[in-house]
């Protein structure tokens, strides 16, 4: 088991700091996976407004790929860390370093999503006293004054799963990719590093979803910026959390 060390709650915006530093280190090469992350994302919503019911689908595409992509990002930062010249190219492949261990976390990780979907479903079908909502009027009719229970219900038991798999994926993949641990050995360690430091990580989760979030809402452009960010600061978290 890899030594787990302690940090301090300020730790997520050093973390932010080192990662805003990598960016301009690498020349931004990191926005090129940022705009795979933008594209993925505007295809969801796409398929979503014309054949909704193929999103299931993209949706587990997009995290059996995810964690493909931010390896290279974290290999950027990698280079950057080891005093090499960053390269595009050699991130492009760096997965295959560790190819098992990435794709049974990737294959895991979708798991958990798709019943994490199956569980909403029956929240909606127990709890809401709406019909399930349109597109147009989606948060109208969730959000709806009469429907709170639902919402309560929805967001306690989302909260313990986003916490699962927070607390498998903190550190991950860039242990895997860092140092080609097999899967279970480096969600063990991320465990751990979630047990250690609940109040940085959890304030960790919270940026990040303060961040991604509002780039989904200003229309996915913005991804281009902040994945790569959230990518190069990820790396850096691993390199303080895990000895």
């Amino acid at each position: 088991m890899a030594q787990v060390r302690e940090v301090g709650l300020a730790s997520p915006f050093v973390w932010l700091a080192r990662g805003h530093a990598d960016m301009r280190a690498t020349g931004y090469a990191g926005s090129f996976y940022g705009a795979l992350f933008a594209l993925m994302g505007l295809g969801i919503t796409t398929i979503y407004e014309v054949k909704w019911q193929l999103t299931m689908g993209l949706v587990a595409g997009f995290f059996l790929v995810g964690p493909f992509v931010c390896c290279g990002i974290y290999w950027l930062s990698r280079q950057v860390a080891a005093g090499e010249r960053p390269s595009l190219v050699a991130s492009l492949t760096c997965w295959r370093r560790n190819p098992a261990g990435i794709g049974f976390f990737a294959a895991i990780i979708t798991f958990a999503m798709i019943v994490w979907a199956r569980v909403s479903v029956v929240i909606f079908a127990l709890f809401s006293a709406r019909d399930f909502p349109t597109l147009q009027g989606v948060l109208k009719q969730i959000f709806a004054a009469t429907n709170l229970p639902f919402v309560g219900v929805w967001f306690g038991v989302g909260f313990v799963f986003a916490s699962l798999v927070f607390a498998v994926s903190v550190v991950s993949v860039p242990m895997m990719l860092d140092r080609n641990s097999d899967t279970m050995m480096s969600i063990f360690a991320s465990v751990k590093v979630l047990w250690t430091n609940p109040g940085p990580l959890y304030l960790w989760a919270a940026l990040i979803v303060l961040i991604i979030g509002a780039s989904l809402v200003l229309g996915m452009i913005p991804l281009v910026v902040t994945a790569p960010l959230i990518g190069h600061a990820t790396w850096h978290a691993y390199r303080d959390l895990i000895g």
